[in-house]
């Protein structure tokens, strides 16, 4: 499955551990990533200081559902179940 433009869930509803430009610590779950703009999308798409975390993955039904609002409910609770 392709990104849907404008969701941004992944960039919301995920912990990220690693260093991100602006963000030295990560970023904690449910935070949103000082990357993503106003239009839900990343402003670090494509450029080589984007965290290898975001770079593999890879959008999914199972883990982005339908919906920018599923995305979120089902990317938390992976969080939560993996955490």
């Amino acid at each position: 499955m392709d990104c849907r433009p404008g969701c941004g869930a992944c960039c919301i509803a995920p912990s990220i551990s690693s260093p991100i430009p602006g963000m030295p610590h990560g970023k904690a779950a449910g935070e949103r990533c000082v990357h993503l703009s106003s239009q839900f999308l990343c402003l670090l798409f494509g450029d080589p200081r984007r965290p290898e975390v975001c770079t593999a993955f890879g959008a999914d039904p199972l883990c982005c559902g339908t919906s920018r609002e599923e995305a979120i409910r089902l990317l938390g609770w992976l969080e939560q179940a993996t955490a």
